[in-house]
């Protein structure tokens, strides 16, 4: 009996549920959920927040002493630095200003994510450090699209929607000149890396050693190695910290 005909329609099948099946895991994947929420952000600031006043830049990757940190956006103007994370997410959201994690809710799941507020400060201070300006300057400002509610007060900065716009808008008084402004704009410009496949992959590998406890670490300060450290004393007696080997010469601490 010849298979053939029966092998070639259910090839013919397959070759289209595999491209379905790759399409739908993508649509479904944190990474392109994370794209759709910056790129929904984008045409709102470029309507709201006039050019010439707000000099933005988006899908930043600066390198940092433990690798390279990624910022979604940044806007310059002469009323400071403001450096926004976005959070495409839906269902309930629970959090407050100092929780390491925060709680999303979707019926009866909850899952556990990292403070955005926490996260989005390694990105100031990548700017800091890259600026070489005030941290009084630069402003942390979160937005969540996808739907999300918020059941628990959050934070002024922390906003909905287009919210960020208010928010920025909400700051009045200059504290840089418009030269000021053009060289930070150049600085970024010449000291980002660039916005390719290959920086994006190694930011993700970048992600994942930090996140490994057995993963070796140098100290940015004097170059030896870090050690996972236990507090013995005080209110964080039992916490888990990275602490410089070369201690007590050296005091870099880093956290977990």
């Amino acid at each position: 009996m010849d298979f053939t005909p029966i092998i070639t329609q259910l090839w013919g099948t397959l070759g289209w549920l595999i491209p379905l099946a790759f399409l739908a895991a993508l649509l479904k994947s944190p990474w392109f959920k994370g794209y759709i929420g910056e790129q929904l952000v984008r045409p709102f600031a470029h309507l709201q927040l006039d050019k010439q006043t707000y000099r933005r830049l988006h899908n930043v990757t600066l390198n940092t002493p433990d690798g390279t940190t990624q910022i979604d956006h940044v806007f310059l103007s002469p009323f400071g630095i403001f450096v926004l994370e976005t959070k495409n997410m839906s269902g309930w959201i629970f959090g407050s200003e100092k929780q390491p994690q925060w709680t999303q809710q979707i019926y009866k799941k909850r899952f556990k994510f990292q403070n955005p507020l926490r996260q989005n400060y390694k990105h100031l201070k990548a700017l800091e450090a890259t600026l070489d300006i005030s941290p009084e300057h630069l402003h942390s400002v979160i937005t969540f699209v996808g739907g999300s509610t918020f059941k628990t007060p959050m934070p002024a900065n922390v906003t909905q929607g287009i919210g960020f716009i208010r928010y920025i808008k909400s700051f009045q008084q200059p504290v840089f000149s418009e030269a000021e402004v053009n060289a930070m704009l150049h600085a970024l410009q010449t000291g980002r890396r660039a916005p390719t496949l290959a920086t994006h992959r190694e930011h993700v590998q970048n992600l994942k050693r930090r996140s490994d406890p057995t993963a070796e670490r140098q100290c940015p300060k004097c170059g030896s190695a870090l050690l996972v450290r236990t507090r013995k004393t005080g209110a964080k007696a039992g916490e888990q910290f990275w602490g410089c080997s070369g201690f007590p010469k050296c005091r870099t601490i880093q956290s977990l």
